[in-house]
């Protein structure tokens, strides 16, 4: 059972670090090493912050080390691709802070436990992942290294760390809200200065990395899904979008993040950082110290983008951290499960195969647009992927199927994907989770329920649908997606597809 580290005189507060393993024997004088996963960035960064820290109140050098899972989840050239760019960015800010940067290929729980032994060091320091793959190799790696060496744990991308702000499975936004709430001020803090190693790194020598080489190979390994050109990766990147002096979210967008957010033809609303947040490139506390500066001109805004940023963001970490089966049917409540066996078998309208979905062969050009933006753009609109989701779950033959489906699409297609996030956001749309039950009615039983006449009521269905195949022409000319799937959008569509219009 991982416990709360005693850090006498740090500056991370101990309540962000948990001890996975306990150091046995006597003190290690070998280096802190940071593994570094889910948080991908020099700036901003609990982990790497206290892992120098650590080291340099021990006297002892530190290093990052970062190792590249093969297609981690599946993820393709379009996530790989992102994430590599960053971390060569990445290796050039710790190299100007005097922190060497060594990458691995394989799997972590060989290379890292490796790299602790032939450094000889003293400390691991990690980032905090909810996700079961991610567990499982640090119990590896904890089983696996020398018992003198000790393994801490730092929330850095939650603004309240996890296991602070609840000990267990939340039901809904409203119970976790006001213990985020309670304890923002406490954690909602000024990051310090990330300090300069006062010792020099030492032993194993850093490598040269072949960044261009990574890339052809992922490319080439991962190019049924090309990379997208619309959003550039890394931590400069990451901050032009959110404070530029452009086309900035909280500097120039921000005034209609309240109003227009729920519109997918209006996608500058958004605040366009789901893909930095994701590969930790940009820091949620950050975001969220910025934000706080622009509530007098636009508090309403500020609000509900702290909303998202924070609670549920925190509240989708929460249940892939508590609730083992966060990908799957039985990670439904109870009256969620009850609901959707009982319509298992009601009869649909239609019935589509994993391929026809894949390249948008179904009778509504709605929900072909929206698999199309996510295909050739890498990114849907979150208004629009409640109602994708929903209706793959109207169009297979039972829930299982429909959330196995949603979320291999979800996770091939989006460049956020494999993600708490859109874990939650597909276990919402098709199991009522964080949700309610809602009138009963074939197929969905009492989960909510969404369909083409409500949706052309809250916004203009023709204009999304034109808006997408642009999106798509333009990704052909760029040449960096694939066109066999462009057909299935039809630029003006006159019949909509049979509905109930409740």
């Amino acid at each position: 059972m991982a416990g709360m580290a005693s850090l006498d005189g740090g500056i991370v507060q101990a309540g962000r670090i948990r001890v996975l393993k306990a150091a046995a024997g006597g003190k290690n004088k070998g280096p802190v090493v940071y593994w570094m996963f889910r948080d991908q960035r020099s700036r901003d960064n609990w982990a790497l912050i206290h892992a120098v820290d650590l080291a340099n109140r021990s006297g002892k050098p530190v290093a990052v080390a970062f190792n590249l899972f093969h297609r981690f989840l599946g993820a393709h050239a379009r996530q790989l691709g992102f994430m590599i760019r960053g971390l060569r960015e990445l290796q050039d800010r710790l190299a100007a802070l005097g922190i060497p940067f060594f990458l691995f290929r394989g799997e972590a729980a060989d290379t890292i436990p490796q790299f602790l032994e032939d450094c000889q060091a003293s400390v691991l320091v990690t980032d905090f992942s909810p996700l079961r793959e991610v567990r499982k190799t640090k119990d590896d790696i904890c089983r696996r290294v020398n018992a003198s060496l000790a393994v801490q744990e730092v929330d850095a991308h939650n603004v309240v760390p996890l296991w602070i702000a609840s000990g267990k499975l939340e039901y809904s936004a409203k119970t976790l809200r006001s213990k985020i709430n309670k304890l923002l001020p406490e954690y909602l803090e000024k990051f310090p200065d990330l300090q300069t190693p006062i010792t020099s790194w030492s032993g194993v020598d850093t490598p040269k990395i072949d960044w261009e080489g990574i890339l052809a190979d992922v490319r080439r390994e991962g190019s049924a899904v090309p990379e997208v050109a619309w959003c550039e990766p890394g931590e400069r990147a990451a901050m032009e979008v959110l404070m530029g002096n452009s086309e900035g979210f909280l500097t120039k967008r921000l005034k209609n993040y309240n109003t227009d957010r729920n519109n997918p033809l209006k996608p500058k609303a958004l605040s366009g950082l789901s893909p930095y947040l994701h590969f930790g490139q940009i820091s949620a506390q950050r975001c969220a110290l910025e934000a706080h500066t622009f509530k007098k001109s636009s508090q309403q805004s500020v609000e509900a983008f702290l909303e998202e940023l924070i609670v549920r963001r925190e509240l989708a970490d929460n249940f892939c951290f508590y609730q083992p089966h966060y990908d799957g049917i039985k990670g439904a409540w109870e009256w969620a499960q009850k609901t959707l066996m009982d319509h298992a078998g009601d009869k649909r309208e239609h019935v589509y195969t994993k391929e026809q979905l894949e390249t948008a062969k179904t009778a509504d050009p709605l929900w072909n647009a929206s698999q199309m933006e996510m295909v050739h753009h890498g990114k849907m609109h979150g208004f629009m992927r409640m109602y994708w989701a929903k209706k793959i779950l109207e169009w297979t033959k039972d829930p299982q199927e429909a959330l196995a489906i949603a979320i291999y699409l979800n996770d091939k297609y989006q460049l956020d994907g494999r993600d708490p996030s859109g874990y939650v956001g597909c276990m919402w749309s098709i199991c009522g989770v964080h949700d309610q039950g809602w009138k009963e009615r074939p197929v969905f039983g009492k989960i909510r329920y969404m369909n083409f006449a409500g949706c052309k009521r809250k916004f203009d269905v023709d204009g999304y649908i034109s808006l997408v195949k642009r999106l798509v022409n333009e990704a052909r000319k760029r040449k960096t997606a694939s066109s066999p799937f462009t057909d299935a959008i039809p630029a003006n569509p006159r019949r909509p597809p049979k509905q109930d219009q409740s």
